[in-house]
């Protein structure tokens, strides 16, 4: 890259990163701006009233971030309840406008609950992500249509559909209750024996 290039990178994240917290201004509280409101190569968006208002958390954003084909950013760091989301130089435009777009469309599901539209408990929010396994089911019992779990914006289709492969968890458990199902040492090359040798000779 050079030290010119190094330098275009980072000028193109600072920019990816205001570019989408501008789009999302109104639709989220950016935390961290400086007076002019401008951000660095990263942007926190916060979460945390959406759990008086809705019984929704920002885990509940990032699962449903699933189904709308993403990965979510980083969760509840470096402030809890939060969602840290970084750009980087990588992405175009469209993909850029693509994930605000996933963004604000869950911030209406979040209102859809807040005006009472939805339901507080049972909603795609709450239930995602959703799993081919969950919407092809004949025993779909939930109060919104599976087309609305699994297909939540025109840009998520049938023929490019991401499915994630598990449905929601109970993450603090799982944190909580490591359960670890890695094989011994000896299927690494050597025998637990030696390694003990090695490690007090």
């Amino acid at each position: 890259m050079g030290a010119q290039g190094l330098r275009k990178a980072s000028q193109v994240a600072i920019l990816n990163a205001n570019y989408m917290s501008r789009r999302l201004n109104g639709y989220f509280n950016t935390l961290f701006t400086n007076e002019e409101g401008f951000c660095a190569h990263e942007f926190i968006i916060d979460c945390r009233m959406f759990k008086k208002t809705a019984n929704v958390d920002a885990t509940d954003v990032a699962k449903r971030l699933q189904d709308y084909g993403f990965h979510a950013p980083t969760l509840s760091w470096p402030v809890s309840g939060t969602l840290m989301i970084e750009p980087t130089e990588s992405e175009d435009k469209a993909e850029l406008d693509r994930f605000c777009d996933a963004l604000i469309a869950i911030r209406q599901e979040i209102a859809d609950i807040e005006e009472g539209r939805m339901d507080r408990n049972i909603n795609p929010l709450k239930m995602a992500p959703h799993t081919q396994q969950d919407v092809i089911t004949s025993n779909w019992n939930r109060p919104y249509p599976p087309e609305m779990g699994a297909f939540p914006a025109p840009f998520v289709t049938p023929t490019s559909k991401f499915w994630p492969t598990v449905a929601r968890i109970d993450d603090i458990y799982g944190d909580q209750n490591l359960m670890c199902t890695c094989p011994p040492m000896s299927a690494y090359g050597g025998d637990d024996n030696g390694d003990k040798e090695r490690a007090t000779g």
